[in-house]
């Protein structure tokens, strides 16, 4: 059994992964054999990532708040505690707050020797982007 106490300061999301101000706490880092980390993601009214994939695919879990989320190609889901989201692997998408509300969620996702990095960042989803039309 190992025990971290609470300690690990909160950390302000990269201007390059992220629009607007979005604040990360570590849940779960990988011990190996173990791959599964785990961060808890607070997202300000209109906060969102940019667009990403994870090589391993990612679950994300809202706690708190509304959002959204929209895999390329498809329609933008808006998303609220008790959700569950699964981006498969490879899958271009981006997440985050709903224009008038905070959100919050946990983010897991797996790495390995092959895959260090949980995610690839590409570009920053565009306010027209953001702001189409939603469903669910």
């Amino acid at each position: 059994m190992d025990i971290t106490r609470s300690g690990v300061a909160t950390v302000k999301g990269p201007a390059d992964w992220f629009t607007g101000d979005v604040y990360i706490d570590a849940v779960a880092v990988p011990v190996a054999p173990a791959r599964a980390q785990a961060n808890l993601v607070h997202f300000t009214p209109g906060a969102r990532t940019a667009w990403h994939t994870h090589a391993l695919g990612q679950t994300i879990y809202v706690v708190e708040g509304a959002g959204r989320c929209q895999r390329r190609g498809g329609e933008i889901e808006e998303i609220r505690p008790g959700d569950r989201v699964f981006f498969a692997p490879g899958e271009d998408h981006w997440h985050g707050a709903a224009a008038d509300r905070f959100m919050v969620h946990i983010a897991i996702n797996e790495v390995d020797a092959e895959h260090p990095d949980a995610a690839d960042w590409g570009a920053h989803v565009t306010d027209e982007e953001y702001g189409a039309t939603a469903t669910g």
